[in-house]
C-alpha cells in the first residue's frame, strides 16, 4: 500500500504538493491565533479531594487560596505613616474589584497572626487576597489588577506575585522562549543537515518539511483547543516535537532514496524503494510515537491530556508531511536532489580532491559493529555499567507541583517569592483550608473540631467561625478579620494556618496529619501543599496502567515489525535502561543542584512531577524510532544472507550514521527548548536530548550489537531466514558493495 502511494504521489507531484500547499496556508492561519487560546496551569486532578474543596470555595463562599500577593516595602518601616497609607489604597483598590475576595494584609490582621506578614527586619508587609476564575481567568484577571498598583510611591514599593500573576508571566514568556527556540533549531539543523548530505538541496528538503510542521502544528494546537483544554507548555514542546520528527522522517527517506539513485534505479523506482523501505520505518516509528503519546490522555491533568490530544495529532501530521509530500518532492528533483554540494565549493578552495559521492553506508560503524561484536560481554558490561551509574540518582528522586522558582531571578512573582522565603516565618500561602460541604449531622462540633486541629503539629492557629484557636484553646471568637463568612447554610470552612513549605516534605506530612484529625461530618482539606500532595498520588496510581498501555502495544507493534519476540523485549529493556540513565541525570542535576548554574535553574530539591512522564512517554516513542530504523536494515541484510553477525555488522554500518545524524538534530531541537526561561522545560528539553543522543550511541551503537551477538541466530525466533524467500516477503534492494568486511574470525568465535 505504501508503494502504490508514493507511486501515486511520484505521477502526480504538483498535484500534492499543491494541496499539501493549500493544507498549510489554512493551518497557519488558524494557528497564528493559537497562543491566545491556550491555557496556564493545568497541574491539577479535578477529581481530587482538595480541587473539589476548591470548586465547592469557588462556588459557594467565592473563595479560594490567595493567589495573589503584594509586598509593601518601605525603608522606614511597615509601621510608618506612609506605608499604611500605600497598602490601606491598595487594599481600598482590591475591594474595589469584583473578583477578588478574602482580602488580608498586615495591617489589618490581629496579633498574634500580623507577625506572620511582617518581614523579620520589618520593612517589608504582606497583601493578600484570592483572585476567583480558572486557570485561564484568573491569571489574565490577576496580571489586569495588579498592574496599576504596583510601582513606587515616594519612599514605598509595591511588588506583585503570587500563583495566579506567576501563572500570567509563564504565558507571557512561552511565545517569547518559543521564537529563540526556533532562531536558533533551524539554522543550525540545516548547517547540520547540510553537512550530512553535502548538498543544499538535500539539506533544504527536511528542513522545509520541519518548518510546514511548525506551521501546522500551530493550527492543529489551535483546532483542539477549541474543544478541550490545552496547556500553553504544549506550544514549545509539540513544536519542537513537530520538527524534530518531520526532520528525523524525512532524513531517512531522503538519505535512502539516494542511496537507490546511486544503485543505478531511475527516479520512479528509488522513490518506491524509498517509501517501501524507509518510509515503511516511518510510519512502524510514527505508530510507537504515537502509542507512547496517546498514553498520557489517562492522566487527569490537563498539561498531560492536552500532550495526548495534540502530541498524536503532530505525529500524523509529521508523518502524513513525511510519505506524502516527500515523494512528491523527490519526484520534481529526480537526480537534482544532490545538487549545491558544498563540498565541492569548499575543497576547491582548500586544493583538495573532489568530494566522494553520497553513502549512505558508514565504514566507522561497521568497524564498531565488529569490534561490540568480537567481545560483546565486555563492551556490553561497560555500556551497562554506564547507563546504571548515570542512573542512580534515579533512587532519589522526588517530585512536586512547580512554584515560582521556575520562572527565572528577576520575574515579579519569582521575586516576591524570593522575598517571602527568606524574609517572613510565615505566608498567607502556606496556610490550609479546611472545607465541610455539609454539617447539619452536628452543627455545634465546629469549636471542639477546631481545637483537635490547632493541636496537629506545625499548625500555629485555626480560624473558623467560631473563633480563632491556639493550641486547643479558643482566644478569639469570630473569623478575625477574614472578609468572607466562612459559614453559610449548612457548609463551612476553616483556615488551618502554619509556617511549613507546601511543597516539602513537612508539608505533605502535615497534610496527612489534617486531613487524620476525626471530623464530625466529611471534611476535604485543600491549599497549595494539599494540592501538592493530591496531584503527585493521582499521577503515582495511574503509572503501572501507563506501563502497561506502552509496553503491550510495543511489543505487538515490534513483533510484526520483525516476526521476533526476541527482539521486541530486547527493545523493551535496553529502552528502560536509557531513560533510567536520562532520569538518573535530570535528577543529578535539576533536583540536586549539580550543574544547575550551566542552565540557569534554581533547584527546588524535586522535579515538577509531570514532566518525568511526558518525558518517558516521549523518549521511549522516540527510542522506539532509532530501533525501528535500525532493525528494518538488520532484518533486510538477515533476510538476504541469513547471518545474524554480518547482517547487524552490515545494517549498523547502513545506518548508524543517519541514525547518528538524526539523533544529533533531534537533539539540536531540543536544546534549543532548554534556553527557555521556564526552569521545567529546560528539564524537558535537556532530558530529552540527553535521552536521543544516548540511546543511539551507547544503545544502538554498543548495547544492541553486543545483545544481537550473544543471542545469535535466536534473535530471529521463531522466524527463520531464507534467502529465496526473502523477496516474497518484503522488497529488498539489490546488494550493494560492502563497505565494511566482516572478519572470518568474527564468524569463527
Amino acid at each position: 500500500m505504501l508503494t502504490r502511494l508514493a507511486a501515486t504521489c511520484a505521477r502526480h507531484p504538483k498535484l500534492v504538493l499543491f494541496a499539501a500547499l493549500l493544507a498549510l496556508v489554512v493551518l497557519g492561519v488558524l494557528g497564528a491565533s493559537a497562543p491566545g487560546h491556550l491555557r496556564g496551569g493545568g497541574f491539577a486532578d479535578p477529581a481530587a479531594p482538595s480541587s473539589r474543596a476548591n470548586a465547592l470555595l469557588e462556588s459557594k463562599f467565592q473563595a479560594g487560596d490567595q493567589n495573589l500577593v503584594f509586598l509593601v516595602t518601605a525603608a522606614e518601616g511597615v509601621d510608618s505613616r506612609q506605608a499604611r497609607s500605600v497598602a490601606d489604597d491598595t487594599v481600598a483598590a482590591l475591594g474595589r474589584e469584583a473578583d477578588v475576595s478574602q482580602v488580608v494584609s498586615y495591617w489589618s490582621m490581629p496579633a498574634p497572626f500580623s507577625a506572620q506578614l511582617r518581614s523579620t527586619d520589618g520593612r517589608i508587609g504582606v497583601i493578600a487576597a484570592h483572585v476567583a476564575g480558572d486557570d485561564a481567568q484568573a491569571p489574565e484577571r490577576a496580571a489586569a489588577i495588579a498592574a496599576p498598583l504596583t510601582g513606587r510611591t515616594g519612599s514605598v514599593d509595591v511588588q506583585a506575585g503570587g500563583l495566579a500573576l506567576g501563572t500570567h508571566e509563564v504565558d507571557e514568556r512561552i511565545s517569547h522562549d518559543l521564537l529563540i527556540a526556533e532562531a536558533v533549531a533551524i539554522p543550525i539543523t540545516a548547517v547540520a543537515l547540510t553537512w550530512v548530505f553535502g548538498s543544499v538541496v538535500a539539506a533544504a528538503l527536511p528542513v522545509l518539511l520541519g518548518l510546514a510542521s511548525i506551521v501546522s502544528t500551530l493550527g492543529v494546537l489551535r483546532l483542539i483547543a477549541d474543544v478541550t483544554p490545552v496547556s500553553v507548555y504544549a506550544l514549545n514542546m509539540t513544536t519542537a516535537l513537530g520538527l524534530a520528527l518531520a526532520i528525523d522522517y524525512s532524513l531517512f527517506i531522503v538519505s535512502r532514496y539516494r542511496e537507490e539513485l546511486a544503485a543505478g534505479v531511475d527516479t520512479t523506482e528509488a522513490i518506491v524503494r524509498a517509501m517501501g523501505t524507509a518510509g515503511r520505518t516511518a510510519v512502524v516509528s510514527a505508530a510507537a510515537v504515537t502509542l507512547s503519546l496517546a498514553v498520557l490522555a489517562i492522566f487527569p491533568l490537563y498539561f498531560l491530556r492536552s500532550f495526548a490530544y495534540a502530541g498524536v495529532a503532530v505525529v500524523v501530521v509529521s508523518a502524513a508531511a513525511a510519505i506524502l509530500v516527500m515523494p512528491a518532492a523527490l519526484a520534481l528533483l529526480g537526480n537534482r536532489v544532490g545538487a549545491w554540494d558544498l563540498r565541492v565549493t569548499v575543497r576547491r578552495a582548500l586544493r583538495r580532491p573532489p568530494p566522494r559521492p553520497f553513502e549512505s553506508e558508514s565504514p566507522f560503524w561497521g568497524r564498531v559493529a565488529e569490534r561490540v561484536m568480537r567481545r560483546p560481554v565486555l563492551f556490553g558490561a561497560a555500556a551497562l555499567l554506564v547507563l546504571l551509574t548515570l542512573g542512580a540518582p534515579v533512587l532519589s528522586m522526588r517530585v512536586g507541583l512547580p512554584d515560582e522558582r521556575t520562572l527565572p531571578a528577576t520575574a515579579s512573582t519569582r521575586m516576591v517569592g524570593d522575598t517571602v522565603r527568606a524574609e517572613f516565618t510565615g505566608s498567607p500561602q502556606t496556610q490550609l483550608t479546611v472545607v465541610a460541604p455539609d454539617t447539619t449531622g452536628s452543627p455545634d462540633a465546629l469549636g471542639s473540631y477546631a481545637a483537635a486541629l490547632s493541636k496537629v503539629p506545625g499548625v500555629t492557629a485555626v480560624i473558623s467561625s467560631a473563633g480563632i484557636t491556639l493550641s486547643g484553646q479558643s482566644v478569639s471568637p469570630g473569623p478575625a478579620a477574614k472578609t468572607t463568612p466562612m459559614t453559610r447554610g449548612d457548609s463551612s470552612y476553616l483556615y488551618v494556618e502554619n509556617a511549613v513549605e507546601p511543597y516539602s516534605s513537612q508539608g505533605q506530612q502535615l497534610v496527612r496529619a489534617v486531613r487524620a484529625v476525626p471530623a464530625p461530618w466529611p471534611v476535604q482539606v485543600t491549599g497549595l501543599a494539599a494540592e501538592n500532595v493530591d496531584t503527585t498520588a493521582s499521577l503515582v496510581s495511574r503509572l503501572p496502567l501507563a506501563a502497561v498501555l506502552i509496553g503491550v502495544p510495543m511489543l505487538v507493534v515490534l513483533y510484526f515489525f520483525t516476526r521476533s519476540l526476541v527482539l521486541p523485549v530486547k527493545a523493551l529493556v535496553l529502552t528502560l535502561l536509557s531513560l533510567t540513565a536520562t532520569f538518573g541525570a535530570m535528577v543529578w542535576i535539576f533536583q540536586d543542584g549539580h550543574l544547575a548554574g550551566l542552565f540557569g535553574v534554581t533547584p527546588t530539591g524535586y522535579l515538577s512531577a509531570a514532566i518525568p512522564i511526558l518525558m518517558f512517554c516521549l523518549a521511549f516513542g522516540a527510542s522506539m524510532d532509532y530501533e525501528v530504523f535500525l532493525l528494518s536494515r538488520i532484518r533486510e541484510e538477515w533476510l538476504v544472507s541469513g547471518d545474524n553477525t554480518r547482517a547487524v555488522a552490515r545494517g549498523l554500518a547502513r545506518t548508524g550514521r543517519i541514525i547518528t545524524a538524526a539523533a544529533v538534530i533531534m537533539a539540536i531541537v531540543f536544546i534549543a527548548a532548554a534556553t527557555s526561561s521556564i526552569s521545567f522545560i529546560d528539564l524537558f528539553g535537556a532530558g530529552m536530548a540527553l535521552a536521543v543522543l544516548m540511546d543511539a550511541t551507547v544503545v544502538r551503537g554498543v548495547l544492541v550489537p553486543a545483545f544481537m551477538r550473544l543471542f545469535g541466530a535466536a534473535n530471529w525466533w521463531p522466524s527463520r531466514a531464507t534467502v529465496a524467500s526473502a523477496p516474497a516477503r518484503e522488497h529488498v534492494p539489490g546488494e550493494h558493495t560492502p563497505a565494511v568486511a566482516i572478519s572470518p574470525a568474527l564468524h569463527a568465535e
